[in-house]
């Protein structure tokens, strides 16, 4: 999972780092930084509280199709979808 950063939206409410600041970065006055998060799979529930805990919609949650198709593929693997 990725989370794209529209760091021009971010007004420093710091709600992201609230839920996750091991995963959510601001600089001094409380800004998200620049650049898109790579997000590991243990994180992606924090994450995702985090984005969506964000008034101003400053970060968007990136599901990728070949993340969806990894978790399709182990679940069948592991005997699901039949």
């Amino acid at each position: 999972m990725r989370i794209i950063v529209h760091s021009d939206k971010c007004q420093g409410h710091a709600r992201c780092w609230a839920q996750a600041p091991d995963i959510f970065k601001l600089d001094d006055e409380g800004y998200i930084l620049p650049g898109d998060i790579e997000v590991a799979e243990r994180d992606q529930l924090l994450a995702s509280r985090g984005a969506r805990s964000c008034p101003e919609r400053a970060l968007e949650i990136d599901c990728t199709a070949d993340a969806l198709l990894a978790r399709l593929l182990f679940n069948q693997a592991c005997g699901g979808f039949k």
